[in-house]
């Protein structure tokens, strides 16, 4: 059996070298962490860093036929740094407006024919310029889905005659005010047209679209609430002229 005194010392110089080992290995480690390549997520664009979900009711005007109508929709999709917007949509004409497309011919003499659509699109939404308090967007949704007359036949009853199957495209330009963190009041404006229809549905779907939204931020209004913070506030809203900061938000 070894001295105890050579025993102290031989266990003495195994734990130098075991720190000096765990050192080494240590530093090897970060250097290998340092070389590693960046992980996906983190050289994606920053317009895409950031994704969340937006549920959104839509509500647009348009005349047809010479009478101011309301289509309503509702709007699922995802948003990325509030820059770009995408999703699906359903929107379907709200209003009756009276049609001249030719009813069916089971319809009574004074038919009351109106007309009835809907349709489902697809989105893109981008931002063309923003700070902090105006917003200017661009927007383009396409889709397809179906047109036919409501009408009363011979026997009084209402009907509706077989659906017509439309194609939709509508290019818009859309501006955003901010009037607190919390809610901004926007319009809208731009055209609907059909594809792929004969020239009386093209003549009775086409036409100019207008909207008007106010939008209400759930997330903001909660973190307020919860820092006691004042509700109308205008902090980090104000814009005073074009300097650095505020160019680079239009451009980025």
């Amino acid at each position: 059996m070894l001295p105890t005194t050579l025993l102290f010392r031989l266990l003495r110089l195994l734990a130098g070298r075991g720190l000096l080992l765990a050192a080494l290995l240590s530093a090897n480690l970060a250097q290998a962490a340092e070389a590693a390549p960046a992980p996906p997520d983190s050289l994606r664009s920053p317009v895409f860093a950031r994704r969340k979900l937006v549920v959104q009711v839509d509500s647009r005007y348009s005349i047809i036929n010479d009478h101011f109508s309301t289509i309503n929709g509702i709007k699922l999709g995802l948003e990325w740094r509030g820059r770009v917007r995408t999703g699906a949509a359903f929107y379907f004409l709200s209003s009756r407006i009276p049609t001249r497309l030719e009813p069916p011919d089971n319809a009574a003499d004074e038919a009351d024919a109106t007309l009835r659509f809907y349709n489902v699109a697809l989105y893109g939404e981008y931002i063309v310029l923003e700070n902090a308090r105006w917003e200017l967007g661009a927007n383009l949704q396409g889709g397809m889905g179906a047109v036919r007359v409501e009408y009363t036949d011979d026997e009084f009853y209402r009907q509706r005659s077989p659906r017509d199957f439309i194609a939709l495209i509508e290019p818009s330009m859309a501006a955003q005010m901010r009037l607190f963190t919390w809610a901004s009041l926007g319009a809208g404006a731009g055209w609907r047209q059909p594809l792929f229809v004969t020239p009386v549905v093209r003549r009775e779907v086409s036409g100019p679209i207008f909207y008007v939204r106010a939008k209400i931020l759930i997330g903001p209004l909660i973190r307020i609430t919860r820092r006691h913070e004042p509700f109308f506030s205008q902090k980090d809203l104000r814009v005073h002229g074009l300097d650095r900061s505020t160019r680079q938000k239009f451009l980025r």
